[in-house]
């Protein structure tokens, strides 16, 4: 399991940024993709364990701009044995508080980085990715609840479990195994606001732990789900929400 090359998307902070610290702990070299956050990707890069990890920037929206960073990890690691598409953004607009431009905007854009963008990192990377090889995408409980002021990124993390099954059944002869984690409310630096005061005691109390995840728990699932020992997982979803949304 050691040795692995990975390519975590939105890995300058947040989930992305615990997902690659706990595999450069586990011994793999990691590519930490960002967006537009320079400095944060610095930063998560100096806190890796271990030697070999590089940073590789594009839009996820751009498709040429995708195939270029991938293109450029796998030259500089050799190969994506593993692939966590966790890039993505939230964007609020209700359908009777916008206006239509802003609606076909927010769409745009979500559908373009959450689902669109993800959809052609993993096409790419699978040019380099051995038998064996695992990818990860990392969706939402906004997938199966419904997000009535985002509807766009429900839309986007349903869709985006969807193409993993779809994978999954693509790449299996491979042995490639294709999962999904879905986490409710987590505890980052973009959710703080909204976690803080009375609106976040009510997000804590929507689970009977009377809590959130942190961003490590949702990384330790994701290495588990990248393991050898979970090739029988693929195709599945993981829910992280601490039984805050509970569905068949």
């Amino acid at each position: 399991m050691a040795g692995r090359a990975v390519l975590v998307t939105g890995a300058s902070r947040g989930i992305g940024a615990a997902t690659a610290r706990a595999f450069a702990a586990a011994g793999d070299r990691v590519a930490v993709h960002y967006g537009r956050s320079t400095a944060a990707a610095e930063q998560t890069l100096a806190s890796l364990d271990g030697a070999g990890h590089l940073m590789a920037q594009a839009d996820l929206a751009d498709p040429t701009a995708v195939r270029s960073m991938v293109e450029e990890v796998a030259a500089e690691l050799g190969r994506i044995d593993v692939l966590v598409n966790n890039a993505g953004v939230f964007v609020s607009h209700p359908i009777e508080d916008t206006t239509y431009e802003e609606w076909q905007r927010a769409w745009a854009e979500t559908l373009g980085v959450n689902l669109v963008g993800a959809a052609n990192v993993a096409w790419c990377a699978v040019r380099h990715m051995p038998d064996g090889g695992r990818i990860v995408n990392v969706s939402s409980r906004g997938a199966f609840r419904g997000e009535p002021g985002q509807p766009a990124y429900g839309a986007s993390k349903a869709g985006l479990v969807a193409f993993a099954q779809s994978l999954a059944r693509a790449l299996g002869h491979r042995g490639i195994a294709v999962t999904t984690v879905a986490p409710g409310w987590v505890a980052t630096d973009m959710a703080a606001t909204r976690l803080a005061g009375p609106e976040g005691d009510q997000r804590r109390a929507e689970s009977p732990l009377g809590r959130v995840a942190t961003p490590e728990e949702v990384a330790a699932a994701v290495l588990y789900l990248a393991s050898p020992e979970a090739e029988l997982a693929s195709g599945t979803v993981l829910d992280l929400n601490g039984a805050s949304f509970l569905r068949m």
